[in-house]
């Protein structure tokens, strides 16, 4: 057996930069740290708390009492610390916080405990996160050396409790290591590169999806102990599958043993609710102007990616961080320090989060949900950006979902939903994201958001798939929508998979899987996902037959693929379609093939083109259109001019 750790008191320079906001591995520090203390075992305990009078660390190991276990104060950076010796992994435990404002009392969880209760309890947990047996050193330095921005990256976004259950078991929820199994063959499977996790951080409320944390540094207990976690994320590694995480700085509830109101003063939050609280949401806003608080939110996000090997952060509810009136009305804000609206202290932590993140992590993927035209989110710092490698394509999203959702007899009065993102679609490196919250809410599943009947219906989504492969920009799917779930997704039950019995919901899953390989496998598909170089159009005006076509194209000139795609359901036959160059013209994928549930309209394998111009190219293919279909031809290689 290993010895313990040695553990220190936090040193004079450990508070320095804890005042400073510069202690970037605070989780080294502060919280609950198992080790020993002159050959002796146990667990040293350490909170920031500034206002209090007296804190305690209370638990399974004193019976609860308060004034058993008292913590030693350090005034200069308001931690109180205590080595508490036999205390030992698994016991449970809160601080007890007596303030110096009114004799406010309360019991708290460890703002940086490791682990914590399964709700409805509340406590922290003692975690020893040291001795696992990581197995994916190649693949953190493949991480390293990869280019995000020109790589494949196809997510598939998940919801750990409801992607599958135990129905034998009373639908239970699958353990972090089943999951390991199951989940990993699936996704490697489907071809998808990434998994990305709604958030796992500890949260009170199963209906909250995780956005509404309570232990930022604790997986949730729902589905087993960290070491458990772990192991999902190293066994997605070894089949080659990156992990991304959603995390919600934005935002945090104000239950009684969070983090609101933390020692009788408003610590984490801005004390007045016009800065401090959203309406909307009924949440506290982080005070991103102190500087103890971005040093708790930074060190957060880099302890994610140093012990969980995490391989990036979605960063929820950027918006939300931008501007001070989001979701306000007139004067229920506060105007910044040069009276505009927006946010300055938040852009300067999303700045400083993003060139830590870069600096001591190079190819983790940071991405920004962001709904606005803030400029630059995806642009370098030192550029005047606020550092994101990615961020979520939402106009594209919700232009694209309303063009389809017209019957296509009315689509050519809308055809400008369907080509106006290609104006700006390089202005930020971008993700397609077709994400949990277009399935939720009254918005209807993916299959049924569209007209007509189930024929229709699934051929128009293989179509708008086909099309989102094809669009510049990395691709994001929520867990479901790639077999045509019926219903909208519930977080307290499982997937349908008893659907893929019927052969349309197969079909579209077959369809997906065949367009992930494809796009992985093809660079012309994913090297100019960020690059205007990368895409060409066609056509793009007929907007009377819902018609487009277009080109992309890798860093290999003779590395071309020709989309074409059909938004109405009528056979377009004899389709003259321009080309960049003759030969043969290999029809890769047909979205109505037989395979995917289609009516086998296509053009037998190949194309020859024709050495006539057409769209203002030399050469031409005529080419059967399926009704509602995509058509991805690649030309013969050797046949560019």
């Amino acid at each position: 057996m290993s010895r313990a750790a040695a553990l220190e008191p936090l040193t004079d320079f450990d508070l320095h930069l804890l005042t400073e906001g510069t202690h970037h591995r605070s989780f080294d520090k502060l919280g609950a740290h198992v080790g020993e203390v002159d050959g002796i075992a146990g667990v040293r305990f350490a909170v920031w708390a500034p206002n209090a009078r007296q804190v305690d660390v209370i638990g399974t190991f004193n019976g609860w009492r308060a004034g058993a276990t008292p913590l030693r104060h350090r005034s200069e950076a308001g931690v109180w610390e205590a080595f508490v010796p036999g205390v030992v992994p698994g016991a449970s435990y809160k601080y007890r916080i007596e303030s110096t404002v009114d004799g406010y009392v309360a019991d708290r969880a460890d703002p940086y405990g490791f682990g914590a209760e399964l709700r409805p309890e509340t406590g922290s947990r003692v975690v020893d996160l040291a001795g696992f047996e990581w197995h994916d050193t190649s693949w953190l330095e493949r991480r390293r050396q990869t280019d995000v921005l020109s790589a494949p990256m196809s997510i598939y976004e998940v919801h750990l409790g409801s992607w599958r259950r135990c129905r034998a078991d009373g639908n239970r929820w699958l353990t972090y290591r089943e999951l390991a199994d199951v989940l990993t063959a699936y996704v490697r499977d489907m071809g998808y590169t990434h998994v990305e996790l709604l958030p796992i951080s500890e949260h009170p409320f199963d209906g909250s999806w995780g956005y509404q944390s309570t232990g930022y540094f604790a997986p949730t207990s729902r589905f087993g102990e960290p070491h458990d976690f772990m192991y999902l994320i190293d066994t997605l590694h070894a089949a080659g599958i990156g992990v991304l995480l959603d995390w919600v700085p934005a935002h945090f509830p104000h239950d009684a043993h969070g983090l609101g109101y933390f020692d009788g003063t408003h610590l984490y939050e801005h004390e007045d609710p016009k800065q401090g609280r959203h309406r909307d949401w009924d949440t506290l806003i982080f005070n991103y102007g102190r500087r103890e608080v971005r040093n708790f939110l930074v060190s957060n996000a880099l302890f994610w990616l140093e012990r969980y090997h995490v391989d990036g952060l979605r960063v929820d509810a950027v918006a939300s961080m931008l501007y001070l009136d989001y979701g306000r009305r007139d004067g229920d804000w506060v105007p910044n320090r040069f009276g505009g609206r927006e946010n300055l202290e938040a852009v300067d932590f999303l700045r400083e989060l993003n060139t830590v993140v870069h600096r001591d992590y190079p190819g983790v993927v940071m991405a920004a949900e962001e709904s606005t035209a803030w400029p630059m989110v995806s642009r370098p710092v030192h550029l005047g950006g606020l550092g994101f490698g990615l961020k979520w394509n939402m106009g594209w999203m919700h232009d694209t979902l309303a063009y389809v959702s017209h019957d296509p007899v009315h689509r050519a009065f809308h055809h400008h939903r369907l080509t106006f993102s290609l104006l700006y679609a390089f202005a930020e490196n971008f993700i397609l994201p077709f994400s949990h919250d277009e399935v939720v809410y009254g918005k209807g599943s993916m299959l049924e958001k569209l007209p007509g009947d189930d024929w229709q219906k699934f051929a128009t989504l293989r179509l708008l798939y086909g099309y989102q492969f094809g669009h510049p920009g990395k691709k994001l799917q929520f867990m479901g929508c790639e077999f045509g779930q019926r219903a909208e997704w519930n977080h307290d039950g499982s997937l349908d998979w008893q659907a893929l019995s019927e052969p349309l919901h197969a079909g579209l899953q077959h369809w997906v899987r065949d367009l992930n390989h494809l796009y992985r496998d093809t660079p012309a598909l994913h090297e100019g996902d960020v690059d205007p170089a990368g895409f060409e159009w066609v056509d793009c005006n007929d907007h009377q037959r819902s018609l487009v076509s277009f080109l992309r194209r890798g860093r290999d000139p003779r590395d071309v693929l020709l989309f074409v795609c059909n938004f109405t359901p009528v056979v377009r036959a004899d389709e003259p379609i321009g080309a960049p160059f003759g030969g043969l013209w290999r029809e890769v994928l047909n979205s109505d093939a037989a395979d995917y549930g289609g009516s086998g309209v296509g053009n037998a394998g190949a194309v020859a083109a024709l050495p006539l111009p057409q769209h203002g190219r030399p050469s031409r293919l005529v080419v059967t259109v399926p009704p509602l279909g995509l058509l991805v031809f690649r030309g013969h290689e050797g046949n560019a001019s």
